[in-house]
């Protein structure tokens, strides 16, 4: 129990999931790391405290050695034990004392701040914060990069700053202690002595001084690459049906391999460098030790120091020699480190860019009334999508948005979502400017269908129930009734076993098929049960048989709404109380089906062309 209380009270020292607001760090290296340095400060200090206490006893084993060495030397051997004892036994006990018991102590607090604290608290606290904060970055972002590189910058430049300030205390802050300590021991013998110590500092100084910089920049070029390259193996492994559909296993593999390549030649050139620093330094400390060996001789030769103090320095100056011999070993890792910061810290420092304003205030619906007035819109503002456009969607009525591909259709439910900002005029939902309400409350009030519908690697049960996690099983069932869904869910079974709600789907749902995916996705709109409801070709993965038995259940779940549906298949919105033509970004038409067709314009030009190649009767228009 005690043990398990004293492990415990170590484990809880960092709380890495606590509630923090400012969770962007700086995107400067240094300024990144001590981000979350300073979220552990005291922890750091205790490893620092702890580790430059060992360091120094493990200098005074040596001193300890060279002064046995003269305690025997001393002409007390005919006398044994006992005269040993009554002449040296305080100064023995002291150092048995400090070999057995204060040793052992300050290894073991150690290794509990640095094995018990650090590594499962520090490491897992930057990793959470930097996920939430990327999370909340806007739709944009992470359509403009892969992601698989978004999450390797995320896992290993966190990893990399917990690796670094580990690497820094437990190895480079202890061989500092370890050489000072050195110094300050040899130097009491004789300042001749800690001369060669010294000049490697001096040398050591120069060296850093040449390579450290051109080591960082080849460090930040590798982690650049590495990243690069597993968002590309990330990349064909989500589209391994494409590949296999439509590329040649060789030029998959040229895409990869050129990757690997340029990933290779980043490392060579890194490896190179830490080559050329590690044997540097490794010829400086054979001079330094045989400077040593020769300067402790001839002043034994002359008198001026025992045999134990020829024993004490070759002791620690051959020490020190293994210690930098580590600590070389362990400059590839830290640049390296230093690398994988600074790539992802250029990411995770990113600024979010579509926020809350500091007012903002949940979204009031009473209505819903949709409005747009006199928006402009473009993803380049250069180009805009969407210019001088002006909707009013009464509440309760069912518009549906049509037009040719590229017209600015889904980009009107993206602005309408606040998924971007508007480059000019306003959206509005009760007379409430979008952009002054929270995302999340916004987006609450709004059920979705995509046409792309992607599902969470995750249980039938928790992709339905995402929009309302208290939904309990018979809510949620009900919802897959009304979709026409009950049916294949209760026959799932998974690769573990697991059946029905508990089954799951697989990475976006690969498990399901298209017409599957799309009424778990209607299922999780009906239990939602929002008052806007935006279909964006919510039944285009349903065969017509399917399509027909839950297209009145999606009329039960549109009464009362306010109904945003963009559809490319005519027929399936032909019947909304309004048509609403969209071309280049304005409005060209809008009135009921039998209006537009009798106009002749865009929309009875659309229609004529899908009633005549795709659609084999004109049955739609009359829903």
């Amino acid at each position: 129990m005690i043990i398990r209380a004293v492990l415990s009270l170590f484990e809880n020292w960092i709380k890495p999931f606590a509630e923090r607001q400012d969770l962007r760090p700086p995107g400067k290296v240094w300024g990144f790391v001590w981000f979350y340095v300073r979220q552990a400060k005291s922890v750091i200090a205790a490893l620092v405290i702890l580790g430059g206490l060992t360091a120094a006893i493990e200098a005074a084993l040596f001193y300890f050695t060279g002064r046995l060495v003269d305690l025997l030397d001393s002409g007390v051997r005919g006398g044994g034990w006992s005269a040993l004892l009554a002449a040296h036994g305080t100064e023995l006990l002291l150092m048995l004392s400090v070999v057995v018991f204060w040793r052992f102590l300050a290894m073991l607090l150690n290794g509990l701040t640095d094995e018990q604290v650090m590594a499962p608290g520090f490491a897992f606290m930057a990793r959470w914060q930097a996920y939430r904060h990327v999370s909340r970055q806007s739709l944009a972002f992470f359509q403009n990069d892969l992601s698989g590189r978004i999450v390797t910058r995320i896992s290993q430049g966190t990893q990399a700053v917990y690796d670094l300030i580990s690497t820094l205390i437990t190895n480079i802050w202890f061989v500092g202690v370890y050489l000072v300590s050195t110094i300050a021991l040899m130097a009491g013998l004789d300042w001749r002595l800690a001369a060669p110590v010294m000049l490697w500092v001096i040398g050591f100084i120069l060296v850093a001084r040449y390579f450290v910089p051109r080591i960082r920049l080849r460090a930040r070029d590798y982690a650049d690459t590495a990243s690069m390259l597993n968002g590309r193996v990330t990349d064909s492994f989500a589209n391994i049906q494409t590949l296999k559909l439509f590329s040649r296993d060789s030029d998959s593999d040229a895409y990869v391999l050129d990757g690997f390549e340029r990933s290779r030649a980043a490392a060579l050139g890194l490896s190179r460098m830490v080559v050329a620093v590690r044997s540097t330094l490794t010829f400086l400390a054979g001079l330094m030790i045989s400077l040593t060996a020769i300067i402790s001789i001839h002043l034994w030769l002359n008198g001026q120091i025992t045999t134990g103090g020829i024993a004490f320095s070759l002791g620690l100056v051959l020490r020190l020699n293994m210690l930098l011999g580590r600590t070389m070993g362990q400059i590839n890792g830290i640049m390296r480190n230093i690398g994988t910061i600074q790539n992802a810290a250029e990411m995770i420092a990113e600024p979010i860019h579509l926020v809350d304003r500091a007012d903002a205030r949940p979204l009031a619906v009473t209505g819903p009334e949709i409005r747009f007035d006199n928006v402009r819109f473009g993803y380049q503002p250069e180009r805009p999508v969407i210019d001088g456009f002006s909707l009013t969607v009464a509440p309760g009525e069912k518009v549906g948005i049509v037009g040719r591909s590229g017209a600015g259709k889904s980009t009107l439910v993206n602005l309408l979502l606040r998924f971007y900002d508007v480059d000019g005029g306003h959206v509005r939902i009760d007379g409430q400017d979008i952009a002054g309400v929270t995302q999340e409350s916004l987006r609450a009030h709004i059920g979705m269908v995509t046409q792309d519908t992607s599902l969470l690697h995750r249980s039938i049960r928790d992709n339905i129930a995402i929009g309302r996690t208290d939904a309990d099983d018979t809510a949620i069932l009900e919802a897959l009734r009304r979709a026409e869904a009950d049916g294949f869910v209760a026959g799932l079974v998974d690769q573990r076993g697991r059946k029905g709600l508990d089954a799951l789907v697989g990475e976006r749902g690969v498990k399901l098929s298209g017409g599957q995916r799309q009424r778990v996705a209607i299922a999780r709109v009906m239990l939602k049960n929002a008052p806007i409801l935006v279909l964006d070709e919510a039944t285009s993965a349903l065969d017509s048989e399917v399509e027909a038995a839950i297209q009145d259940n999606l009329d039960h779940l549109m009464q009362g709404k306010t109904v945003l549906a963009i559809a490319h298949r005519l027929s399936t919105i032909a019947a909304l109380d309004r048509l609403v033509v969209v071309d280049g970004g304005r409005i060209v038409e809008e009135g009921t089906h039998g209006d537009l067709i009798a106009r002749g314009g865009l929309y009875a030009d659309l229609w004529a062309r899908q009633s005549g190649g795709f659609i084999a009767t004109e049955e739609g228009a009359g829903r």
